[in-house]
């Protein structure tokens, strides 16, 4: 369990989020916006990666300030949205996720082995095992980094558009993995792009406006409230496939 209460947050003095409360328990929390809205910054406050102006942050009851670092990757894990290509391979790669749980010399055992091919095999990168990072597609280096996440093995997971800019094929089986996440138990709040692809994994959407929360709910409540087309300025309209399936289209105003 993951709190975030009355968060403040900015950069240079310029505000990007004004008493920010989030609260989440175990399943898919997506987090949707415009462009600049404080999204990102959440996450990072989220993280410890940023230190807030304002409000109290607690994991699973416990205020940040009481974990130590190792402690802290041992419960939460991110992946955020820019990062370097390590010149690793993919099981190296994906053994670093292992490295809170390792004692000195820093030398992973059986059981952190043992983790780490099961991390590959259920992302599908287990045959790429061997080859370096910088020789993967876009796509493929991005299930890597989320079987690094599952070797983590962590209550909390925060993923900044984890599927974004990747093609569809690559889209749908990071969505899939999410959904694996959620299966096994695990909080994942997840920034996302894409509305349609947001609206069908979460169990719930945050949708933020300019530093704030607007709209904490599921996602049909969240569309019925009519928030999503306030901030975006579009039309929502609800469509079905062939299999009566449901989507929506966003219409520009």
């Amino acid at each position: 369990m993951i709190e975030l209460t009355h968060i403040h947050a900015g950069y240079e003095g310029k505000p990007v989020l004004e008493d920010v409360t989030l609260r989440a328990d175990g399943g898919v929390t997506c987090i949707i916006g415009p462009n600049g809205c404080g999204k990102s910054t959440l996450l990072k406050v989220a993280a410890r990666l940023k230190k807030p102006e304002g409000g109290s942050l607690r994991l699973n009851g416990r205020p940040y300030s009481d974990f130590s670092p190792r402690e802290f990757a041992r419960q939460l894990s991110f992946l955020p949205q820019i990062r370097d290509t390590a010149a690793a391979t993919v099981y190296q790669m994906v053994m670093h996720g292992r490295f809170p749980y390792l004692g000195f010399p820093r030398r992973p055992g059986k059981r952190d082995r043992q983790i780490a091919w099961q991390a590959m095999a259920d992302t599908g990168v287990e045959a790429m095992a061997d080859k370096p990072l910088a020789a993967l597609s876009g796509g493929e280096r991005q299930k890597v980094y989320l079987a690094m996440m599952l070797a983590q093995d962590t209550p909390v997971v925060l993923l900044d558009e984890p599927a974004t800019y990747l093609d569809i094929r690559h889209q749908l089986e990071i969505l899939n993995l999410m959904g694996n996440m959620r299966q096994r138990g695990k909080t994942v709040l997840a920034v996302m792009h894409d509305l349609n692809q947001a609206l069908e994994i979460a169990d719930r959407v945050c949708l933020m406006d300019a530093g704030r929360i607007v709209a904490l709910d599921a996602p049909k409540a969240v569309i019925a409230g009519g928030e999503i087309d306030r901030v975006f300025g579009v039309r929502t309209r609800r469509m079905a496939d062939e299999a009566g399936r449901e989507y929506y289209r966003f219409v520009k105003e």
